[in-house]
C-alpha cells in the first residue's frame, strides 16, 4: 500500500509509503489519503493524527508520468464532488481540515508541490531545518490546485503566497519557519510530532474538536458570527460528559480519563 494508516493508543499514524519515488503522488495515493482521512473521521477514539513520509522525503509532489499516463482517471479525479466541493486532488489535502482532531505533519527531505499542500492541510507542521520546500507547480507552468492557494494565504499572507507560487523557489525548512509556513523546526520532526500528539491527547477530545471547528469555520468571519459560534460551542462543551470529567480531575488533581469524542 502506498498510504498506510495505523491507530494505536488514540494516535493515528498516516504515512506516505512510496519511498523509492520520494513518495511522489499517484492517483491511488491521493485516493488513499482521502479514504484514510474519512475513516479516521468516523473513529471517535482517535485523538490526534501524524502524517509523515517513509524513506528520505516527505513528498516530492505529483508523479506526472504516472498520473498523466491515465488521462481518463485524471479527468475523473479533477471533477469535484457536489457534497464536498472538492475534487480528489483537493480532498487529499482538505480532508485533514475536515477531521475534528488535531493533525500534525512531520516533514523531512523533499516537500514539493502536492507535498506542500498536504502539509498545509495539517493543523501543525514540524520540519527538519534542511528540508527542501517549494510550491513547485510554477516550474511546470501550473498553479497549486490542491487547496494550496487558500492555505498559503492563510499562513503567510497574500504577498508571500504570491511570491512562493510565482517563483517556485526552493527554500529550506529554516526559511519555511521564518516566513510562517511551519510552526517548528527539529532534527527529528516525526518524534516531535508524536510528542505533540501525545500532549494533545491529554486534553478533552470534545474541546479540541470544538476549537478546530471554530477556527476552521470562523477564521474569516466577522465578530458577530464568530461570537455566536463561540457561545454555541461552549454551551455544548459545558453540558457534555468530558467537561465534567475535566473539571472533576482538575479539582482532584488527577489525570483525566476522557470518553470518546462526542461529535
Amino acid at each position: 500500500m502506498s498510504v498506510t494508516c495505523n491507530v494505536a493508543d488514540g494516535i493515528a499514524d498516516v504515512r506516505l509509503a512510496r519511498p523509492e519515488k520520494l513518495n511522489a503522488l499517484t492517483l491511488p495515493m491521493l485516493r488513499g489519503l482521502v479514504d484514510a482521512g474519512r475513516a479516521l473521521r468516523s473513529d471517535r477514539s482517535v485523538r490526534a493524527v501524524v502524517i509523515s513520509g517513509a524513506g528520505d522525503s516527505f513528498c516530492a509532489g505529483l508523479d506526472f508520468a504516472e498520473a498523466f499516463g491515465q488521462p481518463r482517471e485524471v479527468t475523473k479525479a479533477v471533477v469535484p464532488r457536489p457534497r464536498w466541493g472538492t475534487n480528489t486532488f483537493q480532498e487529499a489535502c482538505w480532508v485533514w481540515r475536515r477531521l475534528p482532531v488535531p493533525v500534525i505533519a512531520a516533514v523531512h527531505g523533499h516537500c514539493f508541490g502536492g507535498g506542500v499542500q498536504i502539509a498545509l492541510g495539517a493543523d501543525f507542521r514540524i520540519t527538519t531545518p534542511d528540508a527542501r520546500w517549494s510550491v513547485l507547480e510554477g516550474k511546470w507552468g501550473l498553479i497549486p490546485d490542491m487547496s494550496g492557494v487558500r492555505s498559503l494565504a492563510q499562513l503567510v499572507g497574500i504577498e508571500q503566497a504570491k511570491r512562493l507560487t510565482m517563483t517556485a523557489e526552493i527554500f529550506s525548512g529554516d526559511r519555511a519557519r521564518e516566513i510562517g509556513l511551519v510552526g517548528a523546526v527539529g532534527a527529528d520532526p516525526y518524534a516531535d510530532a508524536r510528542a505533540l500528539a501525545d500532549q494533545l491527547a491529554t486534553r478533552s477530545p470534545d474541546a479540541l474538536a470544538a476549537a478546530k471547528r471554530l477556527f476552521e469555520t470562523r477564521w474569516n468571519s466577522g465578530p458577530r458570527r464568530t461570537f455566536a459560534r463561540e457561545r454555541i460551542e461552549q454551551v455544548r462543551l459545558m453540558t457534555g460528559r468530558n467537561f465534567k470529567i475535566a473539571r472533576a480531575a482538575a479539582f482532584a488533581r488527577q489525570t483525566p480519563v476522557y470518553e470518546p469524542r462526542g461529535r
